[in-house]
Order: structure tokens, then C-alpha cells, then sequence
């Protein structure tokens, strides 16, 4: 009887450990499920821009044809060997005389900013949520922005308020490159999850198994 509560502690421990762990896989594969059909999204045949889009038509692929204007906002960002540079943002207008954000790429610290003129887009429709309590405020001043902000952008640019973020552009743009949208941003921690709930479980059973053990020699003793 001696050994009945801590094996069933033991048992009980694993079990809600385990099960947590196998939550996390069913998480894993719904995650995975729904960054497929968001890629699947981005990747679509591109639309023309609709005459009203809201933030449920993030990810939506576009088109459109229009001249670039010369003004260019600038966003400090970091690639990967690469080093530091900037995403430009610009005013796009359209041959049906709309005026909307351009994330035209990106381009070296060092790198001049072309002009822009006529130019065909596809690319794809974001609303991006870039600013946190850790990111400084832009310096619109210098001309360094440190987010996003597609607000306080289409004031400055005279715009709607809509970015769209460049997939292709035609013809391309010496020294700028576009970043098109992905799912890279969309975090997806569920598998490391679950290798920590089941390696907690575990450790449970081999904590309990050393502790029936111990009571054990230490009965015969």
C-alpha cells in the first residue's frame, strides 16, 4: 500500500504531461495547416486592386500599373549576409489615378534609391503590426523609420492608407530588391513545445521510478 499513492502520482504526472505534449502536435499540424493555406494565399494569381481593401485582405495578390513617385520613405531593416539597409517606400499612383503605398524592396545603407516612373507591380496587399514598446519612434526628420507604419506613411505620401509590398516589378529596379511577403513572420513554436512536455514527462516517470526504487532499499534495509 506503501507504494500505491507515489506510483499513482507518478503515473497520473506522466499522463498529464504526455497528453500536454501530444496537444502541442495537434497544434503543430493545425499551424501548419493554416501557414499552407496563407502561403498558398500569397502565391495566388494576382487581381486587380479592389476598390476597397481593409486589413482582411492582407496577403491578397495584386496588380497594377502606374508610375512610382520620387519621393521614398526609408525603414531601417537588417538582412541576413547582407548586412544593414533600408525598405523604400513609395507613393504609387495608378493609371486610374489611385494613390496607394509601395514597399518597393530593399536596398544597401550605401545604396542610391532610383527614381521610380512606370512600372508594373504584382505583389501583394500587408498590413503589417511592426511596432512594439521595444521600437524607437521614426525619425521622419532623417528619413529613417523604424517601422511600418502605414498610418503616419500614407499622411506623409498623400496615399491610402494600403501597402502594398512588391513580388515583381516590371521593368526591375537597379539595386533594389524586392522582399516579397511570406510566412517566415508567423510563429510556429508548437513543436518545441512538445519535446518539452514530453521530455518533462520523462523526467516525472524517471523521478518517480528512482523514488519507488530508493523507498524499496530502503524498506529492506
Amino acid at each position: 500500500m506503501r507504494w500505491i499513492l507515489p506510483l499513482v502520482f507518478g503515473i497520473v504526472g506522466v499522463a498529464v504531461l504526455g497528453s500536454l505534449g501530444i496537444w502541442q502536435m495537434q497544434r503543430l499540424a493545425w499551424k501548419e495547416g493554416v501557414i499552407a493555406d496563407i502561403e498558398a494565399h500569397i502565391q495566388a494569381d494576382p487581381i486587380a486592386l479592389p476598390g476597397e481593401i481593409t486589413p482582411a485582405e492582407r496577403y491578397l495578390p495584386v496588380e497594377m500599373t502606374g508610375r512610382v513617385g520620387p519621393e521614398a520613405l526609408r525603414v531601417l531593416v537588417s538582412q541576413k549576409q547582407v548586412g544593414a539597409g533600408y525598405l523604400v517606400v513609395s507613393a504609387f499612383e495608378t493609371r486610374e489615378g489611385r494613390r496607394v503605398l509601395l514597399d518597393r524592396g530593399f536596398v544597401r545603407i550605401e545604396g542610391a534609391i532610383p527614381l521610380g516612373g512606370e512600372m508594373r507591380v504584382v505583389g501583394n496587399v500587408h498590413f503589417p503590426d511592426e511596432r512594439v514598446s521595444a521600437t524607437p519612434p521614426n525619425d521622419e526628420a532623417k528619413n529613417i523609420w523604424f517601422a511600418r507604419d502605414v498610418m503616419r506613411m500614407a499622411e506623409v505620401l498623400g496615399t491610402e492608407p494600403v501597402l502594398v509590398v512588391a513580388r515583381r516589378v516590371e521593368p526591375g529596379e537597379a539595386g533594389i530588391a524586392p522582399l516579397p511577403v511570406d510566412t517566415t513572420h508567423i510563429p510556429n513554436d508548437h513543436f518545441g513545445y512538445a519535446v518539452q512536455w514530453f521530455g518533462l514527462a520523462v523526467v516525472w516517470a524517471a523521478m518517480t521510478g528512482y523514488f519507488l526504487w530508493r523507498n524499496r532499499r530502503t524498506a529492506k534495509g
